[in-house]
């Protein structure tokens, strides 16, 4: 089989990957963790979806095997990380309970590996984007739709009225729109075709009501962020920029002071400091190595403050929630991911032509988005669904931009 045909496979299944993420967080249903809200999909739904993916992943790297190597500067910083979840997997208390996703994180790797292999082939990046948005704007009419239907009730009720859809919790969706929206905008600028113009302008118009009606006090203040970002990397007018900013900056503000508390029990405002002090405290235990990936609510139990809330699943901080499992390590291989991310993607950048450096910086604004995020909540869709492939779009995009002949 040729080089183009192999990448072309390699091509339509990243974007069955992309088009089966906003089911990744039913994946909380196969560990023994408990589950942080009601899924919309059942335990035998999701496990299939797991086979399938696993079964995705086999072929792919396969089909890597006879794909022409290519340039891949992410794959020994992602394999530390890898390492050292699995280090502090093997020494935490309980070694089955992070197997789904850390099984889940090595698909991400060579996730990750298949995009920048087949990107540069005819078609091919047209071809991941058409996946990506198709499936999101599904998953946003989906959740749309079950808001203003109050549907399925049970969903409904636990999440208080928030959008949700089939992300667990309103945070993971709001984590999911951060990506996607800048995206969508830029693609619907650029695209050669009119009818993924098309449905790029529609995930960006319903990723944005989605992410209104989840409100995410956080996930609002990361779009903001993000919105900065993209004014700064996308637009190149220095006065267009300023004003864009400005703009994202005051509507991000006066919205969240407007309905700061809006479906959200008051009570909620200052239980994350009891929270963020027992994270600290299973830090002082075990520093080096952690606690052990997804063990943070069991120890948490053990550990929390008087004051602090009966159940807790994670640290309402991603990197804070890193350090409490992974331990130092663990940390600091996520901290090298990044620093070798953002040298490679300037370098990319700073040489892109002025098409991809719009592309590639809307996918950068939304990772930056995801980033303040982190600050104050726990996305796993973020970090086991979307950091590793985003990234390797931002580094291709910067090379390549769209890479649409069909």
């Amino acid at each position: 089989m040729s080089q183009p045909a192999l990448k072309r496979i390699l091509a339509l299944g990243c974007a069955l990957a992309f088009a089966c993420l906003p089911l990744f967080p039913s994946f909380i249903m196969l560990t023994p963790a408990s589950i942080p809200g009601v899924s919309m999909l059942s335990h035998g739904a999701a496990l299939a979806i797991l086979a399938a993916m696993g079964l995705l992943a086999a072929v792919a790297g396969g089909v890597l095997v006879f794909v022409k190597r290519v340039e891949q500067p992410m794959l020994l910083p992602l394999l530390f990380w890898l390492g050292a979840a699995l280090l502090s997997a093997a020494l935490g208390f309980a070694p089955l309970y992070g197997i789904v996703f850390l099984g889940i994180f090595l698909l991400g790797i060579l996730w990750h590996v298949g995009i920048l292999t087949s990107y540069d082939g005819r078609g091919n990046g047209a071809v991941m984007f058409a996946g990506l948005l198709s499936a999101a704007s599904l998953a946003f009419v989906v959740a749309i739709a079950a808001v203003l239907l109050h549907r399925p009730a049970a969903i409904y009720a636990a999440q208080h009225g928030r959008a949700v859809g089939s992300f667990i919790l309103p945070g993971e969706l709001a984590g999911y729109v951060l990506v996607i929206v800048p995206i969508a905008l830029a693609v619907a600028s650029l695209s050669q075709h009119s009818w993924l113009r098309a449905l790029a302008a529609f995930a960006a118009a319903s990723g944005i009501v989605a992410l209104a009606l989840s409100f995410s006090r956080t996930g609002w203040v990361a779009a903001g962020c993000a919105g900065i970002a993209y004014a700064l990397l996308v637009i190149r007018e220095r006065r267009k920029q300023r004003t864009l900013a400005i703009a994202v900056a005051a509507f991000t503000a006066v919205a969240v002071a407007i309905a700061f508390n809006v479906h959200h029990d008051p009570s909620e405002n200052f239980t994350r400091l009891s929270i963020w002090q027992t994270a600290l405290g299973i830090v002082r235990r075990f520093p080096l190595t952690g606690s052990g990936p997804f063990t943070f609510g069991t120890i948490y139990a053990h550990l929390r403050l008087p004051d602090g809330d009966a159940v807790a699943y994670h640290a309402h901080d991603l990197y804070l929630t890193l350090l409490a499992e992974t331990g130092i390590l663990g940390l600091l291989a996520m901290l090298a991911v990044w620093w070798r991310f953002g040298r490679e993607w300037m370098r990319r950048f700073s040489a892109a032509d002025p098409r991809a450096r719009v592309l590639s910086g809307a996918i950068v604004a939304g990772l930056v988005g995801t980033l303040v995020q982190g600050t104050i909540d726990t996305s796993t869709l973020v970090l086991f669904g979307l950091w590793l492939p985003t990234m390797a779009l931002a580094l291709a995009s910067a090379r390549y931009g769209m890479g649409e002949s069909l």
